[in-house]
């Protein structure tokens, strides 16, 4: 099989016959051919098929009023005891309230509502429990905002009640293989949708990941979810892609898959990159503690940026919003 890698460009300099990545702010005018187990070549966009060329270069469309031409910040808030970062802070309803509109004043396009933890390790919460936690906190910021709000969820229940309480993305970080009726919540509402890569389940996914080759693997079953996903009436344009950064990943993993980011602009989706505060971080830059970890994760985050992600997944919103403006106002 063929795999296609743009190779995105921001210099001010942009070459006769380049076209803008995606649609945004990023240029390219080659692109890396890659075979599996074969050879990897440098070829010019226009050497290659059209439909790369459209899939590559096809602007994407808004995700729930949000215009994917410029980098967008997703805010992270866990209303759970036990999350890796955060746990515990935020759980409270008035807590979690406060939380979302501090989030939207220093610069949160959209804020992602979890209630159940992720992190390597944690233990299942059940879905009664999981709505009890998340619904009332999205009812209230709906009430007072009108920031658009993702369910981060992986139970088609949690889903369902969050949709009728007023968010308006699903999360789901098992890209409907944990729950298969999630496709079909999601599309009855008419919802977009974040699709990421996990190996394994929460409890195990750190214990031995394996892969042949963590980017093409990574690309594979992301293709193959976007496909259930359109089959169950949800259009490829508001279908968001994530590649699981720590989801059953090596530090080496990390690293590969942050270095190939823009492989994911062939599936013609956004891509989401949901990198802050990792443990990875943690341990490139010396921070055992989660909370140190926002220089590091920012400089992922602009990473990501450079290789045309439209949308950052983040704790420190206020620090990543600074930067972010900096970072495009001199690119």
């Amino acid at each position: 099989m063929t795999y296609w890698r743009a190779i995105p460009q921001t210099d001010g300099h942009r070459p006769k016959g380049a076209e803008r990545l995606a649609g945004g702010w990023t240029w390219v005018s080659h692109v890396e051919r890659i075979e599996r187990g074969g050879a990897r070549t440098l070829v010019p966009l226009h050497e290659t098929p059209s439909a790369v060329i459209e899939r590559l270069t096809a602007c994407r469309a808004s995700v729930s009023g949000l215009s994917m031409d410029t980098p967008r910040l997703m805010g992270i808030l866990n209303v759970t005891p036990d999350s890796f970062s955060d746990g515990g802070l935020f759980n409270a309803p008035d807590a979690a309230l406060a939380q979302a509109r501090a989030m939207v004043a220093e610069g949160a396009d959209i804020l992602d509502i979890g209630g159940e933890s992720t992190r390597p390790g944690a233990a299942f919460v059940d879905e009664a429990d999981e709505i009890a936690r998340t619904a009332p906190v999205i009812a209230a910021i709906r009430a007072a905002d009108t920031t658009p709000i993702s369910i981060d969820t992986r139970k088609a229940p949690v889903a369902q009640a969050a949709l009728t309480a007023g968010a308006d993305v699903v999360n789901d970080v098992a890209a409907f293989t944990f729950d298969p009726a999630m496709a079909e919540v999601t599309a009855a509402a008419g919802a977009p949708c974040c699709l990421m890569h996990a190996q394994g389940d929460p409890a195990t996914m750190q214990d031995d990941p394996t892969y042949e080759d963590v980017v093409l693997d990574v690309y594979d079953f992301l293709e193959a979810r976007v496909a259930v996903a359109e089959a169950a009436g949800i259009r490829r344009d508001q279908i968001i892609v994530d590649p699981g950064i720590g989801f059953g990943k090596t530090l080496d993993h990390n690293l590969v898959l942050l270095k190939n980011l823009s492989i994911f602009h062939s599936l013609g989706c956004a891509i989401l990159l949901g990198a802050s505060r990792k443990r990875f971080i943690g341990t490139l830059g010396a921070a055992p503690e989660a909370r140190d970890r926002a220089p590091g994760s920012i400089a992922v985050a602009l990473h990501g940026v450079r290789q045309g992600v439209q949308i950052l997944r983040v704790h420190d919103t206020k620090e990543t919003r600074q930067a972010l403006s900096l970072h495009m106002a001199v690119s």
